[in-house]
């Protein structure tokens, strides 16, 4: 099995391969950036509506704990870094922090990329309020199209790490996870 060269790509090196797969531009960022207050005028709701949610599904409630305020805060803060404009290394690291700290807790993946509806809808209305709703509606998408990836980046590498320790190496445990030559 050969490597492939999107296996070298690791941590916060694919920043610049994720966002040049989105094609987000500089203006795209700028007004992400200026739609700050209209994300701080619906942060409330969509903290709400997101543990509402959690909340409510048996699943996904049962790794709520006394911890709840402080996870409500974790999520005000990552919600509103959403709209800086600014999206760079520090950005990919806290991204890939709250990754692995669901890999950790063991969360299955399907609970936060579902939950990302939630995101998505709030973000939606923010982008509505912006003074250039398309623009800011089609950049909302590419950055929680972004912040999806980096996520999955999170859960893909801490899984990847743990087998290739347990097997001894990473090509192995890559072969094993694509079941090539593996019968």
């Amino acid at each position: 099995m050969e490597e492939r060269k999107s296996w070298v790509i690791k941590d916060e090196a694919i920043l610049e391969e994720l966002l040049a797969m989105t094609r987000m531009t500089e203006e795209e960022k700028k007004v992400l950036g200026e739609m700050r207050s209209q994300a701080e005028s619906i942060v409330g709701e969509m903290i709400n509506a997101f543990y509402d949610r959690l909340l409510s599904h048996e699943n996904t409630s049962e790794y709520l704990s006394d911890k709840i305020e402080r996870m409500r805060e974790t999520l005000k803060g990552w919600f509103l870094e959403l709209f800086t404009g600014d999206y760079n290394d520090k950005y990919v690291k806290s991204r890939l922090q709250i990754g692995k700290v669901h890999v950790r807790i063991g969360l299955p993946v399907r609970y936060p990329l579902a939950m990302m509806d939630v995101i998505m809808e709030y973000g939606q209305k923010a982008a509505l309020q912006s003074s250039q709703p398309e623009i800011a509606s089609s950049a909302f998408r590419k950055l929680a199209a972004l912040d999806i990836a980096i996520f999955n980046q999170a859960y893909e590498s801490t899984q990847l790490k743990h087998l290739a320790k347990m097997v001894g190496n990473e090509m192995l445990a890559r072969r094993i996870l694509t079941q090539d030559d593996v019968e």
